[in-house]
């Protein structure tokens, strides 16, 4: 801990003025310090049970309040008296991190104060004299920049010669079955449009062939607004049906595993289990990040054209654009990738390829035959 020293170095006038009247307050109510440790504990308790109460995950309810700790512990002091100058001589110095980072770890501490003020500013005032207000004020408040880069997917032809190319190379791998692997999921992860952690979750189990047209498989998916993960059904198309059920018959069986345990992953890491409990558990799943390396390897290899290297993501996005470019309607694109709004679906299509002009003369013809046909008809 930096001490509380810290946030009175370059202390003004005012704030020097505004630590007299709350020490005279406190004095007067009687309150301590271990008081005010308390309330700060009892805060954050509550903090997360509303949160828990609006459907958050608890992995992310311990990381709401984590930047709230970490900057009151550096300077020993409670929330009610942490100053924005305060706040902005930690986080650029000590506490610096990325932009990101920081971006993150400021909102959230933003979003704790609005719930102190809303349930605990009149206790905090009477018992203890101080007001409850944000750190984060007009000047430091963070600007959301967002990625505003588009992710350019290849073409579909290119796509097309990249996995034929491939194909082409998997015979005379090292390690075929690893090799066949690496190409059968991200195949998959084009044709279905799933992200790569949901893609490494997916168990034998989880393939249900006779659902819907060409069959399904379940995934364990990204929550909305920190829910979670939730399952969904993702399609396999009648190419993806093919690829999968080519790889569970002829491939699957290769690994150290079971391949008949239905909870056993339907794409397993290499690496042989550790000890007999885990021989008994079966495999572990690949993990997302041996298949970005093999991705991104792949692509480099045999992708050509303006987009070189390929990452799980961008399978995510050229799955969207370019089933929305060879028709099929943007509700069944937010469908296939899993989305709960459309306007998120439309973030992956900022690069498909569109012609207003040609749809305002398709548009006009298609009105003046609809003339053509009524004065014929009258």
């Amino acid at each position: 801990m930096g001490g509380s020293g810290t946030t009175t170095e370059s202390a003004g006038p005012q704030d020097g003025l505004a630590d007299v009247v709350t020490l005279q307050r406190r004095a007067a109510t009687g309150a301590s310090r271990d008081d005010e440790r308390a309330l700060f504990q009892d805060t954050l308790a509550e903090y997360c049970w509303a949160r828990d109460v609006a459907g958050l995950a608890g992995s992310t309810l311990n990381q709401l309040i984590q930047p709230v700790i970490e900057v009151c512990g550096f300077y020993d002091i409670v929330p009610w008296e942490l100053s924005p100058r305060a706040l902005d001589q930690y986080f650029s110095g000590p506490g610096k991190r990325a932009h990101s980072t920081n971006r993150q770890k400021i909102t959230k501490i933003d979003h704790y104060f609005a719930f102190l003020e809303q349930r605990y500013a009149g206790e905090i005032l009477r018992r203890f004299g101080a007001a409850v207000a944000s750190p984060v004020d007009a000047f430091n408040r963070p600007r959301h920049r967002g990625d505003f880069g588009l992710r350019i997917p290849p073409s579909q032809a290119e796509m097309k010669v990249f996995f034929t190319a491939w194909r082409g190379v998997l015979a005379d791998s090292r390690k075929y079955p690893v090799a066949v692997r690496n190409y059968v999921m991200a195949k998959v992860a084009y044709l279905s449009g799933v992200r790569a952690t949901e893609l490494c979750l997916v168990r034998l189990g989880d393939l249900h062939w006779d659902n819907g047209q060409w069959g399904r498989f379940l995934v364990r998916g990204k929550g909305a607004r920190g829910s979670g993960a939730r399952e969904r059904e993702a399609f396999m198309f009648a190419e993806g049906r093919e690829l999968l059920w080519w790889y569970v018959e002829e491939i699957r069986g290769l690994f150290h595993d079971d391949p008949l345990d239905p909870y056993a992953p339907l794409f397993p890491s290499e690496r042989l289990p550790t000890s007999l409990a885990s021989d008994v558990a079966g495999a572990e799943p690949v993990h997302a990040d041996t298949f970005r390396r093999a991705l991104r390897a792949a692509s480099l290899a045999h992708l050509s054209g303006t987009v070189t290297v390929l990452f799980p993501h961008l399978l995510r996005h050229a799955c969207a654009t370019h089933n929305y470019e060879s028709g099929m309607p943007l509700w069944d694109v937010q469908v296939l990738l899993g989305h709960e709004w459309p306007t998120t679906t439309v973030g992956y299509l900022a690069t498909a390829k569109g012609d207003p002009e040609r749809s305002s003369l398709e548009s006009s013809r298609r009105a003046v035959r609809r003339l053509e046909w009524g004065g014929v008809t009258r």
